[in-house]
């Protein structure tokens, strides 16, 4: 038995014993559904003092939330809101006892004061067996709530302070995934999969079984069998310019001591309760340290990945009346966009190539949000994480999605380990995106673009190292 096994077992019998002491039965809890029973219930858990007691009532919450339907979620969101918030009363006389002497011992019974009840119950809901994982599912309800009821931003910032604590990367796990880890991880890698999609067991053995190949992913103790976080790495001689040569069925494998580049071209998060919860930077970096004592001869890092956000920037631009960035000859070379089957045509493709790269240069080193930043989400991640914007690549990946989220086009972001430090200093303090010179030649310098029109539908990164948040078509951060 395995030592998480062994503590989740010892949970869950102090729970059992304390459902004894409190008359509880399993099924209770998923009979008892009436909102009133729920709040009762979550008053008596932060009242609390024993053990056994505390667990079987976060337990039986819990057991609630999993039976409630989504109308009874949204009023337990509310509730959590509306009556677990700060101590009004006491919130009143810390301020005026602070303002009376502001002392730091006033200072932190004002601080004390101000925690919203609902962090301390959510804190012990997360004593129950599995809790943690319940828990995520339950903020991944409220994200999608967040968005019919903006005011529950406040109970949605409870839940990311308290995640980002629990999450923390000192207690977080790197492991390998190969193709003899436990089949049930295996499924969940096939099925969480958000950049270019597994078609089943063959393809996954494709990605994992040969030399060349490596995948890791962040594992939580509390969490064994669910990652987190995973990026699929090809081992190459050289930075690849589309994803079809990295992902070709008959490739013939390279021995993997005579690689000298590692390519980052698939990063997924997992669970979309953790949205907001940075893992990606620490995971790049931890893998590169790893696969740098594996294999010394490797040189280069490097990632192949999307540009999720380019193909609704352009059709914004096109469609403002009048665009800051598009000259009159680039809308009319543009049009041809406009026929679907224009990227199997090669005269059309060839004609459209240098005025799309052009515009992708000027996108990633000019255009920028109305809040200032770049407007690319990936962008913004690998930008942050000290990366060099390498090369744009110019029809690199022909599946569906990429031809309707970018026209096509991946990017190379280059991780030169000397210039990392450098490289985010300058994204994080002054903005400025690091690219090679052959991309700065394309946007040579001038005023900040801002979007003609409002950015939509494009997520915001949470930062400069923030994740850049999943969306219906775009969960990628690589």
């Amino acid at each position: 038995m395995n030592g998480a096994t062994f503590f989740s077992d010892m949970l869950q019998a102090i729970t059992d014993r304390g459902r004894r002491v409190l008359s509880l039965s399993p099924r209770d809890g998923a009979a008892r559904t009436g909102m009133g029973a729920v709040e009762a219930a979550c008053e008596t858990l932060l009242s609390s003092r024993g053990e056994a007691s505390g667990m079987a009532l976060a337990k039986d919450i819990l057991d609630r939330w999993e039976h409630f339907d989504q109308a009874q979620r949204r009023d337990f969101m509310m509730m959590l809101l509306l009556r677990f918030g700060p101590d009004a009363e006491r919130l009143e006389g810390a301020i005026d006892a602070y303002r009376a002497d502001p002392t730091p011992r006033a200072l932190l019974g004002l601080h004390t004061a101000a925690e919203p009840r609902r962090q301390e119950l959510i804190r012990r809901l997360n004593l129950a067996p599995k809790g943690i994982s319940i828990l995520v599912r339950m903020r991944e309800t409220l994200l999608n709530l967040k968005a019919e009821e903006p005011e529950l931003a406040a109970v949605d910032a409870d839940f990311a302070h308290l995640f980002t604590s629990w999450f923390n990367r000192g207690f977080l796990m790197l492991l390998p995934i190969s193709w003899s880890t436990p089949a049930d991880i295996l499924e969940k890698v096939i099925r969480y999969e958000a950049v270019h999609h597994i078609d089943g067991w063959d393809e996954l053995r494709r990605r994992l079984k040969p030399e060349d190949r490596r995948c890791f992913a962040f594992f939580h103790p509390q969490l064994v069998d669910e990652p987190l976080i995973f990026v699929e790495v090809a081992l190459t001689r050289e930075v690849p310019a589309n994803i079809a040569d990295v992902l070709q069925e008959d490739r013939a494998p390279l021995p993997a001591q005579d690689a000298t580049t590692a390519v980052f071209y698939s990063i997924s998060n997992c669970q979309a309760g953790l949205r907001g919860v940075s893992f990606g930077n620490f995971l790049i970096k931890q893998v590169v340290e790893d696969l740098r004592r594996e294999l010394p001869k490797l040189n280069t890092f490097v990632t192949l990945s999307p540009v999720p956000g380019f193909a609704d920037w352009l059709s914004r631009e096109r469609r403002a009346e009048a665009s800051g960035i598009l000259n009159a000859e680039e809308r009319e070379r543009l049009e041809a966009l406009d026929d679907p089957e224009w990227a199997d045509k090669q005269d059309v493709a060839a004609h459209l190539r240098p005025v799309m790269t052009a515009l992708a240069a000027r996108y990633f080193l000019r255009a920028r949000t109305a809040k200032g930043k770049v407007v690319d989400p990936v962008a913004r991640f690998h930008l942050g994480n000290g990366a060099r914007l390498e090369k744009i690549n110019f029809l690199a990946d022909r599946s569906p999605r990429a031809m309707r989220q970018a026209h096509g086009l991946m990017v190379n972001y280059l991780y030169k380990l000397e210039d990392i430090e450098a490289n985010h200093e300058a994204f994080a303090a002054r903005g400025e995106v690091v690219a090679a010179q052959p991309i700065r030649r394309l946007a040579p310098a001038g005023r900040t673009l801002r979007s003609s029109v409002p950015v939509t539908g494009v997520p915001e990164g949470e930062g400069p190292v923030g994740e850049p948040i999943r969306t219906k078509d775009s969960k990628e951060l690589s």
